[in-house]
């Protein structure tokens, strides 16, 4: 029974040792296309469709859960709807 117990820690211990170097090689994967949310630091935010008009105003859409979250802006100021259904 010690024998077992001492080949199962060396195995788990071989593979701890391994896995940081495989876990990160400095190129961070791209979230997919059917994710509603982005990984950025190891967060998970929200995907957003955003478009910037050449005076300055802007528009987003967030889908959240069946709701569809409309922000737009302008010069500091923030409108936001929520439009369910």
């Amino acid at each position: 029974m010690k024998k077992f117990v001492s080949v199962t820690v060396a195995a788990v211990m071989a593979l701890s040792i391994g896995a940081p170097a495989t876990a990160q090689n400095g190129k961070s994967a791209k979230t997919p296309a059917n994710w509603s949310y982005e990984i950025k630091n190891g967060q998970r935010v929200p995907k957003a469709n955003r478009v910037t008009n050449a005076d300055g105003s802007w528009t987003e859409e967030i889908k959240q859960g069946n709701c569809t979250v409309t922000r737009t802006g302008r010069d500091g100021e923030v409108r936001e709807v929520r439009t369910c259904g």
